[in-house]
């Protein structure tokens, strides 16, 4: 109840000012995920793979990501270089079952990244959002 009290006091939420882009593969965790982060208040925006993310409007400092670190096509680690990149560059929380070191070597060279690991947790997913945006 204190994550949505304090979520509920962030202007941002709910006016549309705010959305949370979920970056997974696995339909499973992104349907789980992207259900709290609506029940939360978040407008949320799916994307199966780094490619479905570049095809939209890029995230701006407004606005969440969750990465999963493994992806189809083009890495998470890549998506995260690229998002970092941006001129005005979104909140970003990494996901990853893979080990602490697997997780240590892909982010190498990516600084300041929230990871939270799977499976995830109610938790861990709203601890995160607790530190982003207060």
């Amino acid at each position: 109840m204190f994550l949505q009290e304090q979520l509920a006091g962030c202007e941002r939420l709910g006016s549309g000012f705010m959305a949370v882009h979920v970056v997974e593969d696995d339909p499973g965790v992104s349907d789980s995920l992207s259900l709290l982060l609506e029940h939360l208040g978040f407008e949320v925006v799916r994307h199966t793979d780094a490619e479905d993310l570049f095809r939209s409007a890029p995230p701006s400092g407004n606005d969440i990501v969750f990465v999963d670190l493994i992806l189809p096509g083009i890495s998470g680690a890549e998506l995260l270089r690229w998002l970092t990149n941006l001129k005005d560059p979104p909140r970003i929380v990494v996901m990853s079952g893979q080990s602490q070191s697997t997780i240590d070597l892909q982010l190498r060279g990516i600084d300041g990244m929230n990871v939270i690991r799977k499976p995830l947790s109610h938790g861990s997913i709203t601890q995160q959002l607790a530190q982003l945006i207060a």
